[in-house]
């Protein structure tokens, strides 16, 4: 119930400012949906912490997925907009939320669209704006990374791949209720296969208090590396790196 209270006030609050601010004032409606995701973290009872710096300006930020809870989690801290499946944006209400704010969606069965899709980030980019990507293509269980696919870090190469910057971040759930997390645990925040988002949030609220962390590493720029592939494989390495170290390391 303190939940849905949460989500209901959130929604009926931020969402109609949000969409007032965009109107009249742009600027200040880029901090909108930093306050609704963390407005959905207190309904959840989750608490993020962050270590390292997140940059910004021109910042593709790239991260691991393990559900649907990444979102809100990054989306608290980070002031950017994400990149999803196609899929995404047949959800209801999820599509509302997601085409306010600037959801830049990606259609991995229509292969043709690709180079539109890749010039629709790197246009977002060029303008100063930041993209979150989950370079997985998917979620999975949070007991591996899975392979970053170097097709999604199209369009940063040329001058572009000289002036944005690539930010490779670690997230990790560490805690419930002040207890480290078990494997079993983690499959119960991981958002995999066909699950219904709806079931799956309703016993994520059951759950109790959650702690998620994350861990900005150091940016570098797509013209440093020899192509798409290099890249893909020198973030997947960070990424990997840091989040067994958040999941095992002291907290």
């Amino acid at each position: 119930m303190q939940t849905a209270v949460g989500l209901v006030a959130a929604t009926g609050t931020l969402v109609p400012a949000f969409v007032g601010l965009k109107a009249m004032a742009p600027g200040l409606s880029a901090r909108v949906p930093l306050l609704y995701h963390a407005a959905l973290l207190r309904a959840f009872g989750v608490s993020v912490d962050v270590e390292g710096k997140p940059v910004s300006g021109g910042v593709l930020y790239v991260a691991n997925h393990l559900s649907w809870l990444d979102i809100p989690v990054l989306g608290s801290k980070l002031q950017a907009v994400f990149v999803a499946k196609h899929e995404v944006g047949q959800m209801p209400f999820v599509r509302t939320l997601a085409n306010l704010a600037g959801t830049i969606y990606v259609d991995r069965q229509r292969r043709s669209l690709a180079p539109r899709q890749a010039e629709t980030v790197a246009s977002h980019l060029a303008r100063g704006g930041n993209v979150i990507l989950f370079p997985e293509g998917t979620s999975n269980d949070g007991l591996r990374i899975l392979p970053f696919k170097p097709t999604l870090f199209a369009g940063l190469d040329g001058a572009l791949g000289r002036r944005v910057r690539v930010q490779p971040v670690s997230i990790a759930y560490t805690e419930v209720n002040a207890m480290p997390l078990t494997r079993n645990r983690q499959l119960e925040i991981a958002w995999i296969g066909d699950m219904a988002l709806a079931p799956h949030a309703l016993a994520l609220s059951r759950m109790g208090r959650i702690r998620a962390r994350i861990l900005c590493h150091e940016p570098v720029r797509p013209a440093d590396f020899p192509d798409r592939k290099a890249l893909a494989r020198h973030c997947r390495q960070v990424v990997e790196a840091g989040y067994r170290r958040l999941v095992r390391g002291p907290a």
